[in-house]
């Protein structure tokens, strides 16, 4: 997550000089990030993956296996999908927070740049959290991340001043480092090793659902009741999500992380 990441404070950087010498060229810019896509996907052809072993009955997937998965799938990977689904709920996108950057003031060039900024903090701490998650447990880690989220989307409905803006920014990188790639590890570390990418996939699925109906929550409520009252909403109902893990128990040995 840390190097990916990396990535993604490199890309805005660049258009961040790109718009310094060609301001407002957003099509232009546009057509540029589109070079680096479709050399990704080509260098993507260029790796080898495992050998599969041929088993004499494949099993049969269709668009919704991952339900099939779902009923099937042990007590303990439910009740731990349950609750990041629960938070995925009000988990809106993060354009919602640079809209509040912009409407506290900044201008697009500031708004790139504390983009770039939260990105390089997610880079710089995902490796160390992730590490530290190692040996405190995962479930430990991952319930730090949603009090600094709920903290962060507190803060932003109060904030009104640049320096605070920042503050929560990096914040969010913090957060974004003690979740997005301890959210999979906790998911492999509880399935079976055989059905690992079901697991993480069944997941996966069920999250791009419940992500897009929490933006258009938000977006209703910015629109009906401004963006204070979105944050609050979110961090209020970050902090049930929060109990729900820390009351979260398992039955096996193993699982207790």
């Amino acid at each position: 997550r840390s190097m990916d990441t990396f990535g993604a404070v490199l890309g805005p950087a660049l258009a961040l000089v790109y718009l310094y010498f060609y301001p407002e060229d957003y099509i232009n810019l546009f057509y540029i990030a589109f070079i680096p896509g479709v050399l990704a996907v080509v260098a993507s052809f260029l790796l080898k993956d495992k050998k599969m072993e041929t088993t004499s009955q494949k099993k049969k997937v269709n668009f919704f296996s991952f339900i099939k998965y779902w009923k099937q799938s042990s007590a303990e990977y439910r009740k731990v999908v349950l609750g990041l689904l629960l938070f995925a709920l009000f988990n809106s996108s993060d354009v919602f927070l640079l809209l509040k950057a912009k409407d506290a003031g900044l201008d697009d060039t500031w708004v790139i740049g504390i983009y770039i900024f939260y990105n390089l903090i997610y880079a710089l701490t995902a490796f160390p959290l992730g590490s530290f998650a190692d040996k405190i447990g995962l479930k430990k880690m991952f319930v730090f991340g949603l009090i600094i989220f709920s903290l962060v989307y507190f803060g932003m409905g109060l904030a009104t001043n640049l320096y605070a803006i920042i503050a929560l920014f990096f914040g969010y990188g913090i957060y974004a480092a003690a979740t997005e790639g301890i959210s999979k590890a906790w998911i492999t570390n509880i399935s079976k090793e055989e059905n690992t990418a079901t697991a993480v996939g069944t997941y996966t699925a069920f999250q791009s659902i419940v992500a897009m109906i929490a933006s258009v929550m938000a977006g209703l409520l910015w629109f009906y009741f401004g963006a204070n009252v979105t944050f609050l909403v979110t961090a209020i109902a970050t902090v049930g999500v929060i109990v729900y893990f820390l009351k979260l128990n398992f039955t096996s040995q193993k699982l207790k992380l």
